[in-house]
């Protein structure tokens, strides 16, 4: 899923974009034919600590920390694959129910820029059956009374976000914002324990989008892989709640509810981890998707 991040104080929060998700203990992600890595502290900590919630934090450590967690401080593809259940809510008197399963695929790749990076990305999610897990090309909608065609989920392409010390912002394929962002030095929600660092934070969407959307991701990795400097890219793995209206091939733009959407999923190494039924549908129906490297790149 996508993966914006909240900017977060003790006493103000400001919302601002960050990123979307099992490699092997002792993978190091980054070949010697990618581009060197950006000037960026590379002790994550002296005592090997975070700070707590609410102290002080370095904002060049966090740019770095949250480029490893989500994706590799090398220009690279960094896939990840997902899976779960999204629930209906037709109305506040009832409780949520199972709608459909889902599967995906995200693909990241941080470009470097004089300021820090800008993340790009494609998603492509496929509908499952709840009961059967079988992929799901037709729905019978019990609200609506008919039969609805199902089609991916397919995203990215459109927009990219600028990751710096000063914050994170939407901005268009040419590096300009869509507004003015307000600037300040890079916070966000690091938490510890035992073995476990993760990341919590909030989705900011797009400007404009219309209807009801808003998703609370947090990411893991093992405590000794993150305090590991030699780690440019993370293997982290995810879990996030999304809340949005009905889902757009249901037909039920005019209709009172929503669906919540249940996720988790890992950062993959390669498309070789991606199941192969998956990676077979995607390769035939959404080629283009399956590598977020920016055109006329070399």
């Amino acid at each position: 899923m996508a993966t914006p991040v909240r900017n977060e104080g003790t006493r103000t929060r400001r919302d601002v974009l960050g990123g979307g998700f099992l490699a092997g203990a002792g993978l190091l992600w980054g070949g010697a034919e990618s581009s060197p890595l950006p000037s960026l502290p590379t002790s994550t900590s002296e005592q090997g600590s975070l700070p707590g919630w609410g102290e002080v934090q370095d904002p060049a450590l966090n740019l770095r920390n949250l480029v490893r967690m989500q994706g590799s401080l090398r220009e690279e593809d960094v896939p990840w694959w997902f899976t779960g259940v999204i629930f209906a809510v037709p109305s506040s008197q009832e409780s949520p129910r199972p709608l459909v399963r889902f599967e995906g695929l995200e693909t990241y790749w941080f470009s470097h820029t004089a300021n820090g990076f800008r993340l790009g990305g494609h998603t492509v999610t496929y509908f499952r059956d709840y009961e059967t897990n079988q992929f799901l090309y037709e729905y019978d909608n019990p609200w609506t009374g008919q039969t609805d065609e199902v089609t991916a989920a397919v995203q990215g392409g459109n927009l990219e976000f600028e990751y710096s010390q000063d914050g994170i912002w939407p901005v268009r394929l040419d590096g300009s914002a869509f507004s003015e962002p307000v600037r300040s030095g890079l916070r966000v929600q690091w938490e510890e324990q035992g073995p476990h660092v993760w990341l919590q934070h909030q989705t900011v969407y797009p400007p404009r989008l219309p209807g009801m959307f808003g998703q609370r991701q947090s990411m893991f990795v093992r405590r000794t892989e993150f305090f590991d400097d030699r780690f440019v890219a993370l293997p982290s793995v995810f879990s996030s709640t999304v809340f949005m209206g009905w889902l757009k091939w249901m037909r039920m733009r005019d209709y009172p509810g929503h669906v919540i959407w249940h996720a988790s999923g890992a950062k993959l190494s390669s498309l070789t981890e991606v199941p192969k039924e998956f990676l077979a549908r995607a390769e035939r129906e959404y080629p283009e998707r399956l590598t977020a490297k920016p055109r006329g790149s070399s």
